[in-house]
């Protein structure tokens, strides 16, 4: 699987299931498949919605953070990267 960082995460919402993620080193965008990896974290998915300070967005570019639903639990410090398809 070839995988491209795109970030990492900065806070986890428990009750909402989201993510906080910091776009350091790339883009992301909407029906993007990410990959989260931490110590204990292994989550691979598609990223469904998105939002920059609670508006929706399509695409968010390096230097913003973003807000992603989650299927599992992701934890600070996580590295998230997308997943390149052939």
């Amino acid at each position: 699987m070839e995988k491209e960082k795109v970030g990492e995460v900065f806070h986890y919402f428990t009750k909402a299931g989201v993510a906080a993620i910091n776009l350091t080193d790339s883009y992301l965008q909407v029906g993007d498949t990410v990959l989260i990896q931490g110590v204990t974290t292994n989550l691979t998915q598609k990223v469904e919605s998105m939002q920059v300070e609670n508006t929706p967005v399509q695409r968010a570019e390096t230097g913003q953070s973003v807000g992603i639903k989650v299927s599992e639990k992701v934890r600070e410090k996580d590295l998230v990267y997308r997943v390149i398809q052939d």
